[in-house]
């Protein structure tokens, strides 16, 4: 009885306690939101780098658990084949300039809207967010190569906020 007792009131602390992880919180300096809380002069190459495909595999964890809950409904299904590719051309860079390949910590720290269209406004905000870095990080100097991928994935985020926007959302992909 004295032991059911304790383990209940251990579970009830750990489930509310105020220690337990959010993805929020669980990593302030990760993506996009990462790169916002650095000063200027912290964006080196690696760390524009780093959050880029941080971003992007955060981009891709969100939008694959949002087929996974919603379906496969545009445009979330032609994004998330999208960021595939951003990461594609993303990964290369890190051989080249010897910068760590960071882990990818996307499906841990996705989340999910308990609504489609929340989630087409998340979608919103996630590309406002990328637009945002990538300008930013354009405005420094780069590798020719860094800045064209860059560039690349810029006019990406332009056309996937523009899917999100438009409400292409709602229809199933046939």
């Amino acid at each position: 009885m004295k032991n059911t007792w304790l383990i209940a009131l251990l579970g009830l602390l750990l489930a509310t306690s105020a220690f337990a992880p959010t993805p929020a919180l669980a990593a302030p300096n990760y993506g996009a939101a990462g790169a916002a809380a650095l000063a200027d002069s912290e964006l080196t190459p690696g760390a524009m780098l780093t959050f880029a495909l941080q971003d992007e595999y955060l981009a891709r964890a969100e939008y694959q658990k949002i087929l996974e809950k919603f379906g496969q409904h545009r445009p979330f299904s032609n994004i998330v084949k999208a960021e595939e590719q951003h990461i594609a051309w993303l990964v290369p860079l890190f051989g080249k300039y010897g910068v760590a390949l960071p882990p990818d910590r996307g499906p841990e720290l996705a989340q999910v809207p308990p609504t489609f269209d929340e989630a087409l406004q998340a979608g919103v905000d996630a590309e406002i967010d990328n637009i945002g870095m990538y300008e930013r990080f354009l405005a420094r100097e780069l590798p020719d190569d860094v800045r064209a991928v860059f560039e690349h994935l810029l006019t990406g985020s332009r056309n996937h906020l523009a899917a999100f926007q438009g409400g292409r959302g709602g229809g199933k992909n046939r």
